[in-house]
């Protein structure tokens, strides 16, 4: 025995649920749509209090209401919270074989409860699904999130939330379970009242992923271009300048390149401006195809865009250029002039790099367009 009231605990472990619930489902309702599960959070949060309430009734409402009900609900609450959790990171829920495997073990818990009455055996049962689903959700959060703060703080949280069913699982053979969930002995009482403090935790948790999950769309949003998702010309000056004093404090060779589509005007004023975009997007996806994962493409305005190539020389410059022109003309879009220019001495700066690439692109121009000019 112990001095601890389970219904107070889980009354209050229900108010800090639903007070939960209604800020995740705030959150959803401001929060971009690009963000997803942040209502299913919410609705397995509510689902939790309404779980709780349920319970803290037993003795006092019929048993299909105050047990077979709330066990269901308790259920249902942490598969959504998983379900919320794969559309968080973009996984397909696969419901079918979570749905059958949580109905055989309500079948299960209602044949021990009025069939053959037994509630270690309802426990252990109960235990085993919430288990399945704990290791579920932190395998998928480990696969998906493990390098950020949000994502390490989740699977903490998950890991305690494991062990604590575990070892209650494990106890249901050593100790006596009582006949409740309402019962006050010490493994119960500690086992719910632990779980209890991690509910709201793991809620916040859920938060802190949202709102890392913002900040990361912002921070895309403000270095992005929304057409085409090259980077931003005030993003692409900065890298610019970074990799130019990098380069000049260690006596490196960068490349700057700059493409022009030709005959762009004509894509609009012909086909329109929907086709223009078209053209945009799919030059930057084949431009891509030809550059390392260090190297960056952004667009300048209109139909030009530069890439910068770090630790490049102008020879190995130009064949990468060569490569993404003859690409773009094997399509049957118009094709690109491109300006190649490399740090030369300690004066360079952003501007003077732009300008000579800038100047080799008009020579491109000049000469035929369609072609590579370095200087």
């Amino acid at each position: 025995m112990t001095g601890i009231d389970p219904r107070t605990v889980l009354l209050l472990t229900g108010a800090l649920g639903g007070f939960m619930a209604v800020v995740l489902y705030l959150l959803r309702l401001n929060y971009p749509p690009a963000i997803k599960g942040l209502g299913e959070w919410a609705l397995s949060m509510a689902l939790g209090l309404v779980a709780g309430l349920l319970f803290t009734a037993v003795g006092k409402i019929p048993v299909l209401l105050s047990v077979t009900l709330p066990t269901i609900t308790y259920m249902a609450a942490a598969y959504i919270s998983y379900m919320g959790t794969q559309r968080f990171f973009g996984v397909a829920p696969r419901p079918l074989p979570w749905v059958i495997w949580i109905c055989l073990a309500v079948l299960g818990s209602t044949w021990f409860l009025f069939v053959d009455p037994s509630y270690s055996s309802r426990l252990r049962l109960n235990l085993v699904v919430m288990l399945s689903l704990f290791v579920a959700q932190g395998s998928l959060i480990y696969q998906k999130s493990r390098h950020s703060y949000a994502g390490r703080t989740t699977l903490v949280i998950l890991t305690i939330a494991t062990a604590i069913h575990l070892m209650r699982l494990v106890s249901t053979f050593f100790y006596p379970v009582g006949s409740s969930v309402m019962d006050p002995s010490l493994p119960s009482v500690v086992y719910i009242t632990v779980y209890s403090f991690l509910v709201p935790i793991g809620a916040i948790s859920q938060v802190i992923m949202a709102t890392e999950r913002l900040r990361a769309e912002l921070e895309h949003v403000a270095t992005h271009d929304s057409l085409t998702d090259a980077y931003t010309r005030r993003y692409m000056n900065e890298a610019i300048q970074r990799e130019l004093e990098r380069c000049t404090r260690h006596g490196r060779s960068m490349s700057l390149m700059l493409l022009d589509i030709d005959h762009f005007k004509s894509v609009n004023d012909v086909l329109g401006h929907q086709a223009g975009d078209q053209v945009l997007v799919q030059l930057v996806a084949r431009t891509n195809q030809h550059l390392r994962n260090a190297d960056l493409l952004g667009r300048f305005g209109g139909e030009e865009f530069v890439v910068l190539l770090p630790e490049t020389s102008l020879d190995v410059a130009r064949v990468v250029a060569e490569r993404i022109r003859m690409s773009l003309a094997e399509t049957t879009g118009p094709t690109v002039s491109i300006g190649i220019t490399t740090n030369r001495a300690e004066g360079d700066t952003v501007d003077s790099l732009l300008a000579r690439a800038d100047a080799a692109m008009y020579r491109a121009k000049n000469n035929g367009r369609n072609r590579v000019e370095v200087t």
